[in-house]
């Protein structure tokens, strides 16, 4: 006998009120892997982008929430793919409290699924750095792919080699 359990997060869309959710993570400790902790303006910058994307129909960013954290606890999304055509990325952040739960995991299934029901049968890449263990076995878990390692620039100036993560669609 088996019992499906309720996900531990429920994904939101992004709001005009979630900028609050990026500034909880511009930690050094979570943007180790992103180049740093962005400015204020950096941040309000990336906050109207993401209303900006959704509203155009060019991604979907959403705000991870828990039933005991609804302002949220971390951000997801999936916008599409420079690198493969026709295909989506998907990247995520789990504020540091909130860590080692199965958020991230369940946070990722979760937009998987919305990506099926959105864009159809397509494949989705992540794109972890190689040195952080935590989103590439996240990416494991939740059945992608490893495709190789390239070298992307991220942010601008920041040369870093990351591992090619694809999840295609069954069938």
């Amino acid at each position: 006998m088996s019992i499906d359990a309720p996900s531990p997060v429920q994904l939101r869309q992004w709001a005009d009120d979630d900028l609050e959710t990026l500034r909880r993570s511009n930690t050094a400790e979570m943007t180790e892997f992103l180049g740093g902790p962005e400015s204020d303006e950096a941040l309000a910058a990336r906050h109207a982008r993401y209303l900006r994307l959704w509203e155009e129909g060019t991604a979907r960013m959403f705000r991870v929430v828990t039933p005991d954290h609804p302002e949220g606890v971390g951000t997801i999304g999936t916008w599409a793919d420079g690198h493969h055509d026709g295909a989506l990325e998907t990247g995520w952040s789990i504020e540091t409290a909130h860590q080692g739960r199965g958020l991230a995991t369940a946070a990722l299934r979760a937009v998987l699924d919305d990506a099926r029901a959105t864009h159809g049968a397509v494949a989705v890449y992540a794109y972890p750095r190689v040195n952080n263990a935590a989103s590439n076995a996240i990416c494991r878990k939740v059945g992608f792919t490893l495709e190789g390692e390239e070298e992307f620039e991220y942010p601008k100036g920041n040369w870093e080699t990351s591992n090619v993560w694809v999840h295609r669609p069954a069938g």
